[in-house]
């Protein structure tokens, strides 16, 4: 036989596939469909091993759900808008749409030289107008629902990227995409009401059994739905109220101050009050490039207090970074004998600590540190002697009875900031005039395209503001000269729905409701854990918007979601900004796609991380190259059953790989459906292929080393397919194996134990067979009919009686 020539094979294939269209789908009515999506890349330039696994783990699925005969879509597309593009457009003088572009070219390439069977002709670029089109359409589908609005508000301002990011987007206080420490600026800037949908998106978590608990529990914490009170505080002197949010009412009799943040409007408010203004407005502004500061810092507002509802004591007021605006109402209630990081700013601050709850067990020195556990109340006048966490309800009630607080729910979750001030990202269909206010595009001039002619000076900031010919526009409901938005859309909007666009690549309508409905929800959907409160969650968010819109029937997007560890090097993710990237090239040219293929996905397990080795590489192209010389041999074995004196031994060995094969078929079967442990599965293919090289009954094989073969074959065509398709081929085959049936298990012959039966005709052993012990006797019959040994003996003669006693002997009467 030839050597395993990979090149050949490998583009022998994927040419026949794309010549042959054999990875387009279509809506198919009478077949079940299943939908497998790999989040989509950014055009980057390069693939690194890291996509290569993703990539290879969602091929593997589609594959195997393809030959389990279901109608398969699996497309792939380009995120292609985002701050790289322009970056890269700046530095090296070049307009992003040829940065995009060749870059997309070469990542193409380097993805069908993997053999990956997508359906290409559903591939998407974010960046084009015929798709932006449609993200502009939602927004002012949005804007009509009142799910849009522009505010003045604090923001998070990367310096580096020159633009604002959403909460989600900051770690750490830096920016995620390239960790340079946020600033907080205050801008006007568009966002997406997705607190509206805050308690469906929580809600919604009891549809994904499919998700990892640990993506469910992030989001949930993201969200963070509190039950508390808003309570009101009057400012002395000042005919002004203030609100604080609590989870904590049980507490309200030692609150000893109160801290607003820095950023709370309030403070602008009532600053002619404050006599040291002039500190604290200092205070504020130096504040805003140190936000997550450790050390707490703060100052008072001299010349206001606050009075306590229920004590009616004046208490003074700080402003200070260790509250943020964004959550509760911005102000709090300080209690430093029972919260820690009040009490680290009393004792800085030399303010009063007041305790009101009392250990039953422990004593607590409020001095050293605060008391946070539950116990007894003290010094809350006719509620002393009351349990701490009885007591937040039972002052709860009072506190609404006295007309100073209600019972509120509050969500950590706020709403989405989506306007970033650069050129290349969707633009805003946003007009401002100064009649009409502001006022949407009307949907038949959409899309509001990008203007290509631009100057990528750095340092500008928002590039498009420079651009009058974009700018000026009449005002599309007066007609006066108007003055059009120049903020550009996030690019977390592009992914929040092109998994739709996948469904139906229509210019004339964002997509088609019938045929999305008969693809969505995604069945399978794969990516990283880091878009757990990002992609994944704007993308529910959005999905749930469509269905409102009357666009979508199901209420989740995704019904089951691996989130793949990821390959590092050295201990870190691989990325192309780090310039630690190993590319697939070079091992594609070494060793080919299917080599490749095999190893990213034998070297560990999906979910776990992979710290990049060589290690193994050899190995699996020589597994590959066993399975390839397994194809003369299992050829050269007799496909006829001769006679031995061994026949017994030669249908014990047989029994033993017919049952290797089946228990193989089931456990790899099992391993992709349930558990997508593909490592594993590979691992039994390989013990089955051990088995059958060790086969040793060569000329007495009938037929069985090619039965168990071709079930190897066909176990590996979702991890290799290339050499699978070739020696599929080479064993007579018609139908590709990417689209032919696979294989299934016989649990009977799994669950069976056999026994041997010794053969008696007329009183005198003639011979053995060794049968199940649940073989009823017309199947007995029919073994010992085919056994030659036993034929022969019966040659010529007329059978009386066929005697069987179950599971011990055969007794035969002939004459």
């Amino acid at each position: 036989m030839k050597k395993y020539n990979y090149f050949d094979i490998e583009k022998k294939w994927q040419n026949k596939w794309k010549k042959e269209k054999v990875f387009e789908s279509n809506e198919l009515l009478d077949k079940k469909k299943y939908y497998c999506l790999v989040m989509l890349p950014y055009p980057s330039g390069d693939l690194h091993m890291g996509h290569v696994r993703n990539y290879t783990i969602g091929d593997v699925v589609a594959r195997f759900y393809r030959m389990q005969q279901k109608n398969v879509l699996h497309p792939m597309g380009w995120d292609a808008f985002g701050l790289p593009a322009e970056n890269a457009a700046i530095n090296n003088k070049i307009h992003p749409v040829k940065w995009i572009k060749q870059n997309i070219f070469r990542m193409k390439k380097q993805l069908q030289n993997l053999g990956f069977s997508y359906d290409w002709s559903r591939e998407i670029k974010t960046c084009d107008p015929k798709y932006y089109k449609w993200n502009q359409w939602f927004f002012i589908k949005m804007w009509d629902r009142g799910l849009v609005f522009k505010k003045n508000a604090y923001v998070n301002w990367c310096k580096s990227c020159k633009t604002v990011l959403a909460n989600e987007q900051i770690s750490d206080n830096t920016c995620w995409r390239c960790n340079t420490n946020i600033s907080r600026k205050k801008l006007n800037q568009w966002f997406l009401k997705i607190t509206d949908y805050a308690d469906e998106l929580l809600n919604g978590h009891k549809q994904l059994s499919g998700w990892p608990k640990q993506v469910i529990s992030m989001q949930k914490k993201w969200i963070n739905k509190t039950y508390g009170m808003e309570i009101s505080f009057t400012l002395s002197k000042i005919n002004k109220k203030i609100k604080i949010f609590t989870t904590r009412p049980d507490t309200l009799f030692g609150v000893t101050f109160l801290v607003i943040s820095p950023e709370h409007d309030f403070i602008d408010e009532i600053k002619s009050y404050i006599e040291n203004y002039s500190e604290v407005e200092m205070y504020i502004h130096s504040n805003r490039n140190n936000i997550l500061n450790k050390d707490k810092t703060g100052i008072k507002l001299n010349g206001i207090s606050a009075i306590n509802p229920l004590t009616n004591e004046n208490i003074p007021i700080y402003t200070s970074d260790y509250v943020s605006v964004e959550h509760g109402t911005g102000i709090i209630m300080a209690v430093p004998a029972h919260d820690q990081r009040d009490w680290e700013f009393a004792k800085k601050f030399n303010i009063p600590i007041k305790e009101v709850i009392k250990s039953e067990t422990n004593f607590v020195d409020i001095s050293k540190c605060a008391y946070e556990d539950v116990g007894i109340l003290i010094n809350s006048w006719q509620f002393n002697g009351i349990k701490s966490d009885e007591a937040v309800n039972i002052i709860s009630r009072w506190v609404e009875k006295k007309g100073v607080g209600k019972k509120v729910v509050k969500f950590k979750l706020k709403d989405w900031l989506v306007s970033r001030q650069r050129y290349w990202g969707t633009p805003i269909p946003m007009i401002h005039c100064k009649k009409c206010g502001i006022v949407a595009v009307s949907e038949k001039k959409l899309p509001v395209l990008l203007p290509e002619k631009i100057n990528f000076v750095d340092g500008y900031g928002s590039l498009l503001q420079q651009n009058q010919n974009f700018i000026n526009v009449k005002c599309p409901k007066c007609g006066i000269d108007a003055k059009r938005e120049t903020d550009t859309m996030d690019t977390f909007i592009d992914s929040s729905w092109y998994y739709l666009r996948y469904c139906d690549i229509n210019d004339n309508i964002v997509f088609d409701i019938n045929k999305v409905n008969y693809w969505m929800p995604v069945d399978q959907y794969i990516g990283g854990i880091e878009h757990a409160c990002m992609h994944l969650l704007y993308s529910r968010f959005w999905y749930k918007v469509i269905r409102d819109l009357g666009l979508v029937k199901h209420d989740e997007p995704f019904t089951n979601l691996l989130t793949q560890g990821m390959v590092t090097l050295n201990g870190t993710a691989m990325s192309k900004s780090k310039k630690n990237i190993i590319s697939p090239d070079e091992m594609l040219k070494k060793y080919g796609a299917d080599t490749t293929r095999l190893f990213i996905l034998f070297a560990a397990p999906p979910k776990k991380q992979f710290n990049w080795t060589y290690c193994g590489l050899m190995g699996c192209w020589r597994f590959i190259n066993r399975i390839w010389q397994l194809l003369d041999i299992v050829n050269n074995r007799s496909k006829k059953y001769v006679s031995t004196n061994n026949d017994d031994i030669i249908k014990k060995e047989k029994i033993k790989l017919l049952i290797a094969m089946h228990k193989t078929i089931k456990k790899v079967t099992e391993d992709i459906k349930k558990e997508l442990q593909l490592n594993t599965a590979i691992s039994c293919i390989m013990k089955l292929v051990n088995i059958l090289y060790s086969y040793r009954y060569h000329s007495n094989d009938d037929g069985m080393s090619l039965k168990v073969y071709e079930s190897v074959i066909l176990l590996m065509a979702p991890f290799t397919p290339h050499v699978c398709e070739e020696i599929w081929e080479k064993l007579g085959h018609k139908k590709y194996i990417s689209t032919y049936t696979w294989p299934t298990f016989d649990e009977n012959i799994i669950n069976e134990s056999f026994v041997e039966l010794p053969i008696q005709i007329n009183g005198k052993l003639r011979g053995k067979i060794t049968v199940s012990k649940n073989a009823k006797e017309c199947d007995i019959k029919s073994v010992v009919g085919m056994d030659n040994k036993i034929s022969i003996q019966l040659q010529n003669k007329k059978i009386l009686k066929f005697i069987y006693i179950k599971n011990k002997i055969i007794s035969i009467i002939a004459k």
